[in-house]
């Protein structure tokens, strides 16, 4: 029996993880399935939220010959930014690829008089920078293991925003 939130097979420690993991996380070729502006949590927090529906890749699994390709433990998820502002962006798709594919997620101190850090979310194909207080990420399901860098709709249960970690 393992604990809540822990998932043995693909390394994963707990369900839900914080800015305050950020060095130990990566969003390396995650791919990004939907994009949510909500307002503030609360009335002391005017500022909105940007959720972003993610396939995040737990680990890389290494092929094993006669295997030539990387397998991945990925899990549906929903990485929230709180208290959002100063949001600059650039899309631009070539031919038809049309996907949200994220290449590097970098925070920044910022070299201003505000304490937010910048956060920078570098894709193949955009580029978005944007002021947060800090993130939080909630794997909804288990991670599985897969072939392929993203999950079907099937297998990931749709598009969701729900801010729910599984047990």
């Amino acid at each position: 029996m393992h604990e809540l939130g822990t998932h043995p097979e693909s390394g994963l420690t707990k369900s839900i993880w914080t800015d305050a993991d950020f060095d130990a996380m990566g969003w390396h070729d995650v791919t990004i399935h939907g994009i949510c502006v909500q307002p503030g949590a609360s009335d002391d927090s005017p500022l909105p939220r940007l959720l972003l529906d993610i396939d995040y890749i737990v680990r890389w699994v290494h092929p094993v010959p006669p295997e030539t390709h990387f397998s991945l433990w990925i899990a549906p998820s929903t990485l929230v930014f709180e208290d959002v502002w100063d949001v600059k962006g650039d899309l631009d798709f070539k031919g038809m690829v049309m996907s949200l594919d994220i290449d590097h997620l970098r925070r920044s101190t910022a070299e201003d008089k505000y304490d937010d850090p910048q956060w920078h979310i570098e894709g193949h194909y955009f580029d978005l920078k944007l002021r947060a207080t800090g993130y939080r990420q909630y794997l909804r399901q288990a991670p599985r293991l897969s072939p392929r860098l993203v999950l079907s709709l099937g297998e990931r249960g749709g598009l969701s925003f729900a801010e729910t970690a599984f047990e």
